[in-house]
């Protein structure tokens, strides 16, 4: 599933070539994904030209003079750069055409993601106004984050995937985060010491930059290619490693549920 590091290199890998670019057109081959596609895709957009390609949360905003044009990718989405003239594979349901024949094409076998248009304000959307602070800025700090967990007897993983607290820290980098902050995830958000929370803070800003930073060694890929940012895998400690030995004290790494989500710890580092 791609998480905020994957979703920001999308957004770098496609801004330097649809940003100033026209319309020319639109082609809708599959109208349902998780909502229906908006209408003014394909009435509004065309003829229309692209100011600013940016990110927030895990929402790509494509931005023109009359609108914005939000994607969120969901379980599988996946945004390319491509010759128009490439026939389209499966599940390859969305083609933004521009003057130049080059195309912006979503593909999305799940169908989970949203291809939405908004006329309003970006940030007074129901989709975004609620949404935390982004945690790799300024906003999301010690003196921000410790009263939110103060408040809250739930798990600290469930905290920090909570978009309202902080937007963008999905399944794999929460884990990866508490481990690298000693910090067990069943443990009660309102349970942890000050001291402690800042090293959280601190590791999901680590964890979050170092992904994106590895990330963008694949912006050559969203060019006649998959479009496909890679994970962050070959550094991951304890994500998807269960009964494996931890990498810093050889004790199995163990795997418990939190919200329906798999969990990965080491019992030994994490407390």
């Amino acid at each position: 599933m791609p998480e905020l590091p994957e979703v920001e290199t999308t957004c770098r890998g496609i801004a330097p070539h649809i940003e100033g670019k026209r319309v020319a057109s639109v082609i809708v081959r599959q109208k349902q994904l998780r909502w229906p596609i908006s209408p003014e895709i394909s009435s509004v957009l065309p003829s229309l030209n692209i100011n600013n390609v940016s990110r927030r949360a895990k929402y790509l905003f494509i931005s023109t003079d009359k609108g914005t044009l939000i994607i969120h990718l969901g379980m599988s989405g996946s945004l390319r750069v491509i010759n128009a003239d490439i026939p389209p594979e499966k599940h390859e349901h969305i083609d933004i055409i521009f003057d130049d024949n080059s195309c912006l094409r979503y593909k999305d076998p799940r169908r989970f993601g949203c291809l939405l248009w908004t006329s309003g304000p970006i940030n007074e959307h129901k989709l975004i106004r609620l949404l935390g602070p982004e945690p790799l800025s300024n906003n999301f700090e010690i003196d921000y984050f410790y009263p939110k967990a103060k408040a809250k007897k739930r798990p600290i993983k469930s905290l920090i995937m909570d978009g309202h607290i902080v937007v963008g820290v999905g399944n794999i980098y929460a884990s990866e985060a508490l481990f690298k902050a000693g910090i067990h995830p069943q443990r009660a958000a309102n349970n942890i010491s000050k001291a402690r929370l800042q090293r959280l803070v601190i590791a999901i800003k680590d964890i979050l930059a170092q992904a994106i930073e590895q990330g963008g060694t694949t912006l050559k890929d969203f060019v006649n290619s998959e479009g496909k940012p890679g994970y962050f895998q070959q550094t991951l400690n304890v994500y998807g490693r269960a009964k494996q030995p931890c990498l810093a004290c050889k004790s199995p790494i163990k795997q418990v549920v939190i919200a329906q989500r798999s969990t990965f710890y080491c019992p030994h580092c994490q407390h």
